[in-house]
């Protein structure tokens, strides 16, 4: 019963439904209930499981249910540990990706539950991660009211997505960008899925390398990488050029999208190859042969007013929104500092 009790935590909401809904918190998988949701990707079964099983990840699955213990909302949030020699540094952080699954069964709004969720997230990991960060959000003001009661702060940031169901993506590329291209395959270019350990040792080194002066970008250990491959929910591709890799792409797929979620490229020792223009280029086109609604770039980054990248990814003919993320930080007066650094 003890084991129990440390897994899970109780916080029991009368809302106006007249229902009565608590929320659970589940940190290993034997332990997850029958009736959870399977089919947001970013907050599912399949996701924890993974992360599960790859060096330091924890995740925990925040649940609401009912009397009858049925699941009417879930969110799945990621712990990471972080550290190194050089610099030296060791810290926990939590990442939401998404604002969580609801049932279509339940009366209540998504934002109460939703509230009631990030309490519960909060409480548990009080003081044992250096902050929290929720992002990809679907619609940029979802939970506002939520986030600010639980000492949350709002980090402006851009989201990109291409739209794969109007028209070919080829029709939205910029004249330069699809020269490149072309360029880039006359000049024998060529990006196909990773099918052997080697062109998988090729992906995580520069994936790796292309990150390394990047602190905020994490990269998971290649436990995780090797299990989206082999689950059939996302794809792994690599760039090649006569046998060297010069560039990858991770992409996984929920609810008739596709997500890019990690990238890199060899962009300065073989510019004239343009390996970033057709690592980007392959994972459109992939996704729009198979079938997705979008493809959505999940890290674009802050909306500077001159940010290369962002430039660069919209050059495929994307559409640029902006969002929020939303950070929190335990320690009550760096949150604050912070807080009033990004007021609006």
């Amino acid at each position: 019963m003890s084991d129990i009790v440390s897994v899970c935590q109780h916080y029991f909401v009368f809302l106006p439904t007249m229902s009565t809904l608590s929320t659970h918190i589940y940190t290993t998988g034997d332990m997850l209930p029958q009736g959870v949701l399977t089919g947001n990707f970013f907050h599912s079964p399949a996701l924890f499981a993974m992360s599960q099983l790859t060096p330091k990840h924890k995740p925990y699955m925040i649940t609401v249910e009912d009397e009858g213990h049925g699941v009417v909302a879930q969110m799945l949030a990621l712990v990471r540990y972080r550290s190194s020699l050089f610099p030296p540094y060791f810290y926990m952080h939590c990442h939401v990706l998404g604002e969580g699954v609801y049932s279509n069964l339940t009366a209540d709004s998504p934002t109460s539950l939703f509230g009631m969720m990030l309490q519960a997230l909060c409480t548990r990991l009080n003081n044992h991660v250096l902050y929290l960060e929720v992002s990809n959000l679907s619609q940029k003001m979802f939970g506002y009211r939520e986030f600010r009661e639980n000492k949350f702060f709002p980090v402006r940031w851009m989201s990109i997505h291409n739209s794969l169901h109007s028209k070919e993506p080829s029709e939205r590329l910029l004249p330069t960008t699809k020269e490149h291209i072309a360029t880039a395959y006359k000049r024998g270019v060529v990006t196909k899925e990773i099918e052997t350990e080697a062109e998988f040792a090729a992906f995580s080194k520069l994936l790796r390398h292309h990150n390394w002066f990047k602190p905020r970008r994490y990269v998971p250990h290649d436990a995780f990488f090797r299990q989206i491959r082999e689950s059939g929910n996302g794809r792994l591709c690599v760039t090649s050029f006569k046998g060297r890799v010069i560039g990858c792409s991770a992409v996984v797929f929920s609810q008739r999208q596709a997500y890019l979620w990690y990238s890199a490229f060899r962009r300065k020792s073989f510019a004239w190859l343009h390996p970033d223009d057709v690592t980007i280029w392959h994972a459109i086109e992939s996704a729009y042969q198979q079938g997705y609604e979008h493809i959505y770039f999940m890290d674009v980054g802050l909306p500077f007013s001159k940010n290369p990248f962002r430039e660069f990814i919209l050059s495929f003919g994307g559409k640029p929104v902006s969002t929020y993320r939303w950070f929190r930080c335990p320690i009550r007066w760096i949150n604050a500092v912070l807080t009033w650094i990004y007021r609006e």
